[in-house]
């Protein structure tokens, strides 16, 4: 038995190097590993089984030794410089052309708008270097306060109507002016960011600013257009920092250059316009103007008190319609209610916003675009609710309002000529515009209306279609009226689009629902919708239609420059 159990030796217990992780276990055979010295530890060395080709003794000075270029033998190891075999370079293709890549140079003569444009919607390898106009100190700008300023200038742009692009083409050329090249602006409805980074190591520096009032003011907004072009592009004066912020700071105290009983009879001469054009007379002008104004302090005063836009729409719409609705209970003749109301709801149209919210939503800027259609969409359920709130109450007073009273024909084209251009300075006025710039916007709200009326009256065109055109010949003289200024197109633009906006199929469409004919309101109003939609499309079409016989800042020599990449559906 003590044979058969071992000895002493047997019996003592293993060591820990018997019980290392690299011991192979009981009963596996060791002659099938190698020692372990023989296992190269360079994770360099070649696979077992694998041969590489000798150097050859042309190349270069990778066959001089084993070590360095891979020798005959398997223990060789492999240099990192050393081309693959088979590998020539004759046959690679270049990546750069033999006459180089040209150089883009963004032409002087173009407005800062263009050039920036340009710069936005180029790949961002393909940008130039920036051409700083303002000179600063050897430590570099003030990389803090230059976006600060830019958020602020960006900040009146947006709250005073510009579209996305416009607005991100104002802040580029402002980093770009003071030496942040490496600087990238967004824009949404409600926020401005715009980040630095001053070079690919280092962390970007991010800054945002929300838009939280918005108002029209294009006199304020003529001011800061010619604030970016003295800093962008004025080579005889320099506009430091300090001199940026001053500037900005008097455009901001600057008061709007009407009162506001300047205002008020604007709004009343816009509305009296308006009724005038739908076939009106001087009764209608006068009760018209009358309701306008009254509906203005009213909407004034929920301002004042501190109520949403909403609801100011709403009770502005609100006097206009009361006013033609006592005026079909008086059973007066030859008085047209229908066209006291309908101008009361021209002056209510947003039309500066749809345009802007369109113009958005075709430059791809759909965030920003579809706020701001939302936001009209908001104004105009205002402007319904008040409207069909006094349509209701005259049915139920017995008023009897004619839907069938359409429009007159056009039998007084010199009349409505004039009163279109009267509609047009009106508007002006209300969106504070320059006093220089007002006499170039009437005569263009005349050339819209003058359009409209021969193609929708005497050529018997669909008055969608003329709408469209009037509106892009309206889009193409204001583009080319700022491009003389050097300013932003929206005062030539937005004022000369008042007389197309789609008052009476908004009335007429009302007037159905009010009167329990929906599918007869439903129609006009759809038809008042693709109206609006014709104005703001075609104002854009005529803007990019201009630049067509602009030059065009971009690549002077060599291959003309590829057009910007948008999503095409796939």
């Amino acid at each position: 038995m003590v044979a058969e159990q071992g000895g002493p030796e047997d019996q003592k217990p293993q060591s820990d190097e018997a019980r290392s992780a690299f011991v192979p276990p009981a009963g596996v055979d060791q002659a099938a590993y190698p020692p372990e010295d023989d296992h190269p530890s360079s994770e360099f060395a070649l696979p077992a089984g694998l041969h590489p080709e000798p150097p050859s003794s042309s190349g270069s000075g990778a066959g001089a030794s084993p070590g360095a270029g891979g020798g005959a033998g398997p223990d060789a190891l492999s240099s990192a410089f050393v081309p693959p075999s088979g590998y020539n370079a004759q046959q690679q293709p270049a990546f750069t052309p033999a006459h180089g890549i040209p150089m883009v140079r963004l032409t002087k003569e173009a407005p800062w708008q263009d050039r920036m444009r340009t710069m936005l919607r180029m790949p961002v390898t393909e940008r130039p270097a920036p051409e700083s106009v303002q000179r600063t100190d050897d430590a570099g700008p003030a990389v803090p306060r230059v976006l600060d300023l830019t958020l602020r200038i960006g900040e009146l742009l947006l709250a005073g109507g510009e579209g996305a692009e416009d607005v991100e083409a104002a802040m580029f050329a402002v980093t770009r002016s003071y030496g942040l090249d490496r600087s990238e602006p967004t824009v949404t409805f409600t926020l401005l960011s715009i980040s630095y980074q001053p070079s690919l190591v280092d962390d970007p520096i991010t800054a945002s600013r929300t838009v939280r009032r918005r108002g029209t003011d294009y006199t304020r907004l003529a001011a800061v257009f010619r604030l970016i072009d003295d800093i962008t592009t004025a080579e005889h004066v320099e506009v430091s920092l300090e001199e940026a912020y001053r500037r900005l700071a008097e455009i901001r105290r600057n008061r709007h250059p009407y009162p506001g009983w300047v205002l008020t009879a604007a709004a009343g001469l816009l509305a009296g316009s308006a009724s005038v054009l739908v076939g009106g007379g001087f009764l209608v002008f006068v009760v018209a103007a009358a309701g306008a104004m009254l509906g203005d302090r009213l909407a004034w005063l929920c301002a004042g008190r501190g109520l949403p836009e909403f609801y100011q729409f709403t009770a502005a719409a609100m006097p206009p319609a009361a006013m033609g609705i006592l005026l079909t209970l008086t059973h007066s003749t030859g008085v047209r209610p229908s066209a006291v109301i309908t101008g009361g709801l021209f002056a209510l149209l947003p039309g500066r916003a749809l345009v802007a919210g369109v113009q958005d939503g075709l430059t791809g800027y759909y965030l920003t675009a579809g706020a701001r259609l939302l936001e009209v969409m908001y104004f105009f359920i205002g402007i319904v609710a008040g409207v069909l709130l006094m349509l209701y109450l005259g049915v139920q007073l017995g008023a009897e309002l004619n839907p069938e009273a359409r429009f007159v024909p056009n039998d007084r084209p010199v009349l409505q000529i004039l009163v279109s251009m009267t509609l047009t300075l009106a508007f002006a006025i209300l969106l504070q515009q320059e006093r220089s710039t007002v006499l170039a916007v009437t005569l263009n709200g005349g050339v819209a209306w003058i359009v409209f009326g021969a193609m929708a009256t005497t050529a018997k065109i669909s008055p969608v279609a003329a709408t469209a055109v009037a509106a892009g010949l309206v889009g193409l003289f204001g583009q080319l009226f700022s491009r003389y200024r050097y300013t932003s197109s929206l005062p030539y633009i937005t004022a000369a689009i008042g007389p197309l906006l789609p008052g009476s199929a908004t009335y007429f469409g009302l007037l159905g629902v009010a009167q329990n004919e929906v599918d007869t309101g439903l129609t006009s109003l759809f038809t008042a919708v693709a109206t609006a939609l014709a104005i703001a499309i075609g104002v854009n079409l005529g803007s990019e239609i201009s630049r067509l016989f602009m030059r065009v800042p971009g690549a002077v020599e060599g291959p003309s420059r590829r057009a910007a990449k948008r999503t095409r559906g796939f």
